[in-house]
């Protein structure tokens, strides 16, 4: 059995305020592509994980990694043996770690059933877990746990995702964000939300990590609909009109700098 753990975009993300607990408050516009980690399970005696692919290295301990804690939050009877092929950065805001474990949920779910609790047990893994075990646009709110079905006009549109190739932690993004309440999200589509919103981390990342504003100067040359920074980042993406625009802006970026990851795809 095959399961894409579909890469997280945050299209819009606000922060609201720093809650007492030293959360913050958020508003985000989910968003998930059609390509991301990829995971292969089968039967077998006991639990198993391996880890395979380009970024494999940054996953840590396999057995204290999302998928891990994910598989061992579900209960299945017998054991899975699970390859994980890491095609996304780490720490790149694209909810990597979270993607993998809500695929870890739609495996279970495929082979056994996923428990009446499957949300709480899926948001003790982290905030953004419960959004990817669905992997289906929406609005989240809380810390992004709450979550609103909405129109979703943007289904198909091509994207491209481009990273510096520099890990960078959710932690020291939020501490520098200038705690400036700057409103709620746009109502309305998708389309009208990602176009009225911003991401309020942006200007906090790249004050740790400058390059992820060259990364969007190089992107927006490209003439695309919308481009932004992801979560906490490093990585950005373009939204363009056709896979045409997207595919000249992913050559065009793999000239200027064939250092920076690049993965071409669409919105779910």
């Amino acid at each position: 059995m095959r399961e894409t753990a579909y890469a997280k975009l945050n299209l819009a993300l606000h922060v609201r305020q720093r809650r007492e607990d030293g959360y913050h408050e958020l508003e985000t516009l989910f968003a998930f592509c059609e390509h991301g980690d990829v995971l292969s399970a089968s039967s077998a005696s006991r639990d198993e994980l391996r880890t395979v692919g380009e970024f494999a290295g940054g996953v840590g301990d396999p057995g204290d990694n999302l998928v891990a804690r994910a598989l061992n939050a579900l209960p299945h009877s017998g054991g899975l043996a699970i390859t994980l092929e890491k095609n996304l950065p780490v720490a790149a805001g694209l909810g990597g770690g979270s993607a993998d474990a809500g695929a870890v949920f739609r495996v279970v779910e495929r082979m056994h059933a996923l428990p009446g609790d499957w949300q709480e047990r899926a948001l003790k893994l982290g905030a953004d877990v419960p959004a990817c075990v669905r992997s289906e646009m929406a609005v989240g709110r809380g810390m992004g746990e709450k979550l609103a079905p909405l129109d979703n006009d943007l289904s198909g549109t091509p994207v491209l995702l481009v990273n510096p190739r520099v890990a960078l932690s959710t932690g020291p993004v939020f501490k520098a964000w200038d705690g400036e309440d700057r409103g709620a999200l746009p109502e309305g589509a998708a389309r009208e939300i990602a176009l009225g919103g911003r991401n309020d981390l942006e200007a906090p990342a790249i004050a740790i990590c400058p390059v992820i504003a060259t990364v969007l100067d190089a992107l927006r040359e490209t003439a695309p609909i919308l481009a932004r920074m992801s979560g906490s980042g490093a990585t950005c993406f373009a939204l363009y009109r056709d896979a045409n625009a997207r595919d000249g802006a992913a050559e065009t970026i793999a000239k200027t700098h064939p250092d920076w990851w690049r993965m071409a795809t669409a919105l779910r």
